[in-house]
């Protein structure tokens, strides 16, 4: 049987039988449906989450039991007190919880509406851009239908993306960006089950680190109130920089047979979007690269540092996972190849040593503080001499009366926020 573009599936997550009429015929008015219902984006997000759920239904996504849920909480609750003498901040977990895959997709879609819509935008308009303009007047109302078919595509590409995503991920903050709700603690049994196994390590030790990594992820973004709006705005901003290739979706349109269906099912956008060469494109992916590199940088340092004497297999542990963060794993490589965002941490190695080197010299709060505001970060530049950074002329006094659970600078708004122009910081907008 071929294959159904997209992933689309009837109720109950089997896709349609080609040589069964009635079921073709309610596939044909489900396409015929999301067709005729644009969405408030440039992205189907409907469609991109009735794609990933029906991935996942053929995947398998197992239920979290009871077991498993106690066993996560209980294990982020030991993560949170092994990391209090290795932070100076208080934790930052307000919930924690278990999620099986598609909990993962609906918690953190919102998040992904940001990040996508402004690259899927300049697809659509691409798309639109491709009918010669003495067409245009006559198309009339049918031009709509252009921008409507290219959130389709998009937004069924982007759920196979996500659908394979969900299926890798071990909890809410695994790829280093605040994706789920803050203070959400959120682990998937499923998928530290299975990526213990590929380990050969115990499933609770496994958890158990998986867990130190998500409570230092919890703490680091909770306490540093400009750090979400900085990394989200730094994805956007190398998004900005994209560049559509016009040829690359005129191609792919070229296959597409209004009278078959089945023939968007060899449409494939990977290669439309490629970043563009120019010193400002390069500048932001730095930037990027950067804040990637400080956050995960800054979390395997901790958690190294809180279970180095705890854990048994730390040291592997810590291995796999900068390993497994620096290289990035063949759903995030797929999701890169869409939507032109590589979301892997270059040098995360130098930015653990630079957070060592911060800690020898300055000691924990000293470390920490340097997030009090985006300026006191290190730069690319920085990342080749540690030590030096560690130790220049900060005048450490300065540190004493240091509030750890205050805005360390001018909040950054996460896109899509309105700035907060009254200059206090309780996040309204006083006249």
């Amino acid at each position: 049987m071929p294959d159904i573009p997209f992933g689309f599936a009837l109720p109950g997550g089997q896709p349609p039988d080609p040589n069964d009429p009635a079921q073709m015929q309610q596939f044909m008015s489900q396409l015929q449906h999301l067709l005729s219902a644009p969405g408030s984006g440039p992205v189907n997000w409907d469609l991109a989450r009735q794609v990933a759920a029906s991935q996942l239904a053929a995947a398998g996504d197992p239920a979290v039991s009871p077991y498993e849920r106690n066993a996560v909480e209980e294990a982020l609750r030991l993560a949170d007190l092994w990391l209090e003498p290795a932070s100076a901040w208080p934790t930052g977990i307000q919930s924690p919880v278990a999620w099986n895959r598609n909990e993962w997709i609906f918690k953190t879609l919102d998040v992904w509406r940001k990040l996508c819509d402004p690259v899927a935008s300049r697809m659509v308009g691409a798309m639109g851009d491709l009918v010669p303009p003495e067409a245009r007047a006559q198309l009339g109302p049918m031009q709509s239908m252009v921008a409507t078919l290219g959130g389709a595509l998009f937004g069924g590409q982007l759920g196979q993306a996500l659908g394979s995503l969900a299926a890798e991920v071990l909890s809410a903050g695994d790829i280093g960006l605040p994706l789920g709700p803050a203070g959400t603690a959120a682990l998937i049994p499923a998928n530290i089950r299975a990526y213990g196994e590929g380990l050969e390590l115990p499933e609770d030790e496994v958890r158990l680190y998986v867990a130190l990594r998500e409570a230092a992820h919890q703490r680091l973004f909770q306490h540093v109130p400009w750090l979400r709006g900085h990394v989200l705005s730094a994805v956007e901003m190398y998004a900005s920089g994209i560049r559509v290739n016009r040829e690359a979706i005129e191609e792919a349109m070229g296959r597409v047979d209004p009278t078959d269906p089945e023939s968007m099912q060899a449409i494939a956008l990977e290669g439309i979007f490629t970043p563009e060469d120019s010193p400002a494109q390069k500048a932001s992916l730095a930037r990027l690269e950067t804040a990637l590199a400080l956050v995960e940088g800054w979390v395997c340092h901790v958690v190294d540092s809180a279970a180095s004497d705890r854990l048994p297999n730390v040291v592997r542990l810590g291995e796999a996972f900068r390993r497994r963060r620096a290289a990035g794993g063949p759903a995030e490589q797929t999701f890169a190849a869409l939507v032109g965002l590589e979301l892997r941490p270059r040098r995360l190695r130098e930015a653990a040593a630079l957070w060592a080197a911060l800690t020898e010299h300055r000691g924990i709060a000293g470390r920490d503080a340097v997030w009090g505001h985006p300026d006191l970060l290190p730069s690319d530049d920085d990342f080749a001499d540690p030590v030096a950074f560690a130790m220049n002329d900060m005048d450490l006094s300065e540190l004493d009366n240091f509030d750890f659970t205050a805005p360390g600078g001018v909040e950054e708004k996460a896109p899509g926020q309105p700035d907060d122009t009254d200059g206090d910081t309780d996040g309204d907008a006083k006249p």
